[in-house]
Parts: C-alpha cells; structure tokens; sequence
C-alpha cells in the first residue's frame, strides 16, 4: 500500500475548514457545496462562510462541546480526530466510528494562526505566544498521516488542484495528490514549529541550542548552481530581513546562483561602508575587486574602477546612492552582470535598457552588519555554525608599534583598508590611498605572494593608463591577519606603502616590527583578525 499507484481515488463528501487566511475561501467553499460537499467549520470561518450564504455545521453541533478558553480549545475532540484518523478499510477503526457516532471526514482545510507574521511584526511576548496554533498542527498531521483517505489542504495555491481532481474523479482525489498534499502539509507543520522553536531561541539568547531547527520557504527554482551540471534553488528566512534575497528585479536576464551569491557579497561590503559618503563596491567571485568613496557617484565608481579595471569587467557593483545618469553611463562602457542600488532614476533607467542582459536590482535598504545573526555552511554529514563577523576597528582601536606613529591621513585610509581586507577571501592584502582600493589580493595560499599579486596589479593599471607610478605609492596596506614573516611587509614596502594595519599576534611580531621602523613605515595592530574562507 505504500505505492499511491495501488491506492484508489478517494471521494469527499465531507470536509472540515478552519483557516486563518480567508484568501479564496468562500469561492472554493462554494464550489465544494456545489459539487454536493457537506462543510463544517469553526468560529470566524463559520461566520465568513455563513455571511456568504454558505450552509455550514459548527463543530460544536458536532463534537457536543462548546468553544472555550476564547477558542483555544474547539477541535481537540475524538469526534474530529477520529473522523480524520478513521482507516476506511480496517474495521476495528469501522466499529469503533459506529459505536462512538464519529463520522468520516474526507477533507481538511486549516491555515495556522499567523505566528511568524505576529513576530515579524514586533509584537510583545504575550501576543507572539498566543498565535501559535495548538488544534491546527494536531488536525494537519492527523489528515496528512491518514492521507490514504483524507485530503488535507494547507496552502490556498492548492484548492484548484483539488477541485480539478473532482471534476475528472466524480468528486474524488486521487491517491498521488493526496500524498503530495500530505507532504506539503508536513513541511508546513515542521516549519511552524521550527519558527517557534527559533523565536524561543532567540528570546532566551540560546545561540547554538542542542537541536538547531531552520524554516526557510522556496522562492524560485535557479536555471542551475555554480555551474550547469548542479542544481540549485533560492529560499527565503523568516523574519524577513533586507537583503539580495528579496531585491526587486527592474531588467535583465533571470538571476543565477553566482549572481546572487556574488551581489550578496557586495552588499556585505557596503554596509560596512560610511553611509554619509556616496560609495562603489564592485565584486568579482564574491571578492572586492574595487571599493571607493567619491564627491558623487559616478567619481566613487570610476575610482573603485580603476583598482583593477580587468577584474571588473562582468562583475557585480552596489552603490549607496540612488543610480543616476553620469555613474550608468560610466557602468555602461563595459559589461557588467549586476547594479543593484537603493533606487535609479529615469535617466539611470533608460541608459541600462539598452544592456538587455545587464541585471538592475532596487532594494531601498539592506542589512547592518552589526545586526549580527549566523552564518552556516554545510560540510559532508553536517552543518558549521557561527555568528557573522561584526567586529569592527575605530579609531583608538589600535595601537602604533612602530617609532612612527600614523598621520590622521593614514589612519583613515587604514581603517578603510581594514575593513575591506575583512570582505577579501584570506590570506587578503589591500592597498588603499584617498578612500579608494588602489590594490587587492586574494585567496592566496601565502600571504606575501597576496601582497605581490594586488602590487602587481597596481602596476599593471598604472602601465595601461600611462600613469607615472602605480597608485600604491604613497598608500597604506591592510592584512586579514597577522604576518607571519617579514616578507609580506617588504613587498608592500617595495609597492610604495607607508603605513599598515594588521592584527599582531605572530611570534615575528618583532622582526616584521623592525623591518617596518628601517623603511620609516608607520603599523599598527588591531588585534582583530578577519579570516573569510
């Protein structure tokens, strides 16, 4: 019987509804009447449905019980549980109906009490408690277990199918809709419960609980994952939170999983950016290949562009400002596979129309890094845990041990370069000069060779531009973490830099230290290291 092939169509001649959304009811209840279905119901749906001219029987006639408790208790009776959990064809379930005077019922209909809106919402403790759903989840899993005769709806996106099973069926549904509804029904019960089990987490400050329990409803099946052979989804977490997952798309092709991937990159970057000064962040494979501020837009993207113009090329660029004219002409000269930007104007709009595959995203706002929360990633057999990265260096953070301290130039430059290094895959080395990247290297497996690879690039645009010196000259260089030779120092020396930010810690602290004080270089330790992997 485990093969919904081997088990028959099943008729509804009775259905019991009690739904919190009232999207499309009276309209399918109307159609079940007509199609000769005898409704029962409870409390504000009876009334709906009632107010409808819809005949309906109230539970209570049936249970012989009351309401009580403002509702809380109603459905939690053997004449509803037996009547969904009833086996049709076992007949000591068949003698126990007759005797007790409990009838079939072939159809539920039951949406939960809104408890993860009621939290999303902000609502107190009390409120939050009081919407969660006792009688809904213990009738959804009765219907759904004894999907073998009953059909359980959860969702209003499925009445259709229901209705068009009974039009082909003689008012019946057919076995394999009613295990995909009853599977649908299960996943709707175990996600209520993980919300609540998460708000209980939150609420108590339990951060890594002994059992973990994650909710998060599919948004849209991708074309493909990393690449064509893989597959891949988008699904979205409850509460709901600023970020590229609910971005709205204005144009261009469909999202992929790099897309989103990448452009959720450069968000992260740019909230850790100053948002009193129009900001560029431009990524290329989730690495920051140009980040800048500018007296205006489209200056702070041609400076984030010209750190390294050839990475640039098909990358993905988030701005803090509304997207204008000037700075859409500037993006428009080159390919580029996403702008996403609070806002664009009608000027902004018209240029990118014309890239017919470029991606323009609006999202009026996006998470602060300092919110926190955690970040997970899956490993063979499991699933690493830990909160976001929301340290973050100011000034008075640090301490100089060098014998020349930083000039206020520099220390602003630094604190800037650090927090970038923090977006970069480790081992990260960035060179900024003005609030501008002027070179970055990442993922490296040796740090010094990151540190050769962002100079190298450097030189590489000053060649290309006619520039008399790479831009490097007269930098300062951030390190993700601390040296563990001089060696990156003497590369970043022989760049041009003149001062460093870096977390300390290395049992060569004291040679790197030296090496730094002989070519007159002003560093720092941070003492906060940002490993990205």
């Amino acid at each position: 019987m485990s093969d919904p092939a081997l088990l028959p169509d099943h008729p509804i001649r009775r259905a019991l509804i009690s739904v919190s959304d009232k999207g499309g009811l009276v309209d399918f209840a109307t159609a079940l009447v007509e199609r000769g279905v005898h409704i029962l119901s409870t409390g504000g749906t009876a009334k709906t449905l009632s107010a409808a001219g819809i005949v309906v029987e109230d539970v209570s006639a049936v249970t012989g019980f009351p309401e009580i408790m403002d509702g809380r208790v109603k459905t939690l009776h053997p004449k509803i549980h037996g009547g969904l959990l009833g086996r049709r064809d076992n007949s000591q379930d068949l003698a126990a109906m007759i005797a007790h005077q409990i009838e079939n019922i072939d159809l539920l209909v039951v949406n939960l009490y809104p408890f993860e809106a009621t939290v999303a919402s902000g609502a107190g403790f009390d409120d939050c408690v009081e919407n969660i759903d006792v009688g809904g989840p213990a009738m959804i899993r009765a219907a759904s277990k004894n999907h073998a005769f009953v059909t359980v709806l959860v969702d209003p996106a499925d009445y259709e199918r229901v209705l068009d099973d009974m039009d082909q069926l003689d008012g019946a549904t057919s076995a394999q809709t009613r295990r995909d509804l009853a599977a649908i029904a299960f996943r709707r019960t175990a996600s209520y419960d993980a919300a609540i089990a998460q708000y209980f987490s939150t609420i108590g400050d339990e951060r890594f609980p002994e059992r973990m329990t994650i909710t998060a409803n599919r948004s849209q099946i991708l074309r493909y994952g990393e690449n064509p052979h893989q597959e891949a989804a988008i699904y979205l977490t409850e509460p709901a939170k600023p970020g590229i997952a609910r971005a709205r798309q204005i144009q261009g092709k469909e999202l992929s999983y790099n897309n989103l991937n990448d452009t959720d990159a450069a968000l992260d970057l740019l909230g850790e950016l100053d948002k009193d000064r129009p900001a560029v962040v431009i990524v290329k494979h989730a690495n920051p290949c140009g980040v800048a501020y500018g007296h205006d837009l489209a200056d702070a993207y041609m400076r984030a562009f010209d750190c390294d113009p050839v990475s640039a090329f098909g990358g993905i660029i988030a701005v803090n400002r509304p997207l204008d004219g000037p700075t859409a002409l500037a993006i428009s000269e080159i390919f580029t596979e996403v702008i996403v930007a609070p806002a664009a104007d009608a000027d902004a709009r018209a240029i990118m129309a014309a890239k017919k595959n470029l991606r323009l995203l609006i999202m009026p706002g996006y998470a602060d890094p300092a919110e926190g929360g955690l970040v997970f990633k899956s490993i063979q057999g499991g699933i690493l845990v830990q909160t976001r990265d929301t340290g973050r260096i100011s000034f008075g953070d640090f301490r100089t041990v060098t014998k020349r301290a930083p000039t206020d130039g520099e220390i602003a430059d630094m604190l800037f370069a650090f927090r970038v290094a923090k977006h970069v895959k480790s081992n990260a080395i960035v060179y900024v000069k003005d609030g501008a990247t002027v070179g970055i290297g990442a993922g490296q497996m040796s740090r010094v060779d990151s540190s050769r690879i962002a100079a190298h690039k450097a030189q590489s645009v000053a060649t290309t531009k006619g520039w008399s010196e790479p831009l490097t000259r007269g930098s300062v260089v951030a390190s993700d973490a601390f040296l563990p030779f001089a060696d990156g120092l003497e590369a970043a020396i022989a760049a041009g830099a003149t001062a460093m930010i870096q977390p300390g810690g290395s049992i060569r602290d004291e040679e790197v230290i030296q090496a730094a004080d002989a070519a007159g270089m002003a560093m720092v330790f941070t003492g906060m290291r940002h490993f990205r992997h």
